[in-house]
């Protein structure tokens, strides 16, 4: 019983966690607008996931390297486009 508990902590984290920057990302994608996110927490946000992914393969646990996986994703879409999406989206200006 103790291990389906456990199951179910794992995967109410994974699903907040990845479901808490959804609308971020679809917010940046809409309005190729990052003005408001920070590059270097953008940067750091994921540096910290690496090392989850690192640490949940160290210690065999599927949900924190799932987790960090798509929370690494999610973060990286929006660092593409707070660093190119304004030239590659915006129409060029005469």
């Amino acid at each position: 019983m103790e291990e389906l508990w456990i199951g179910i902590l794992g995967t109410a984290g994974t699903i907040l966690s990845t479901v808490s920057l959804t609308p971020q990302v679809v917010r940046t994608w809409r309005t190729r607008s990052t003005s408001d996110i920070s590059a270097a927490w953008l940067l750091t946000a994921m540096v910290s996931m690496l090392i989850w992914i690192g640490y949940g393969g160290l210690i065999n646990a599927p949900a924190v390297i799932l987790v960090n996986v798509l929370c690494f994703f999610q973060s990286a879409s929006i660092l593409f486009v707070k660093l190119y999406g304004e030239r590659m989206f915006l129409p060029k200006r005469s």
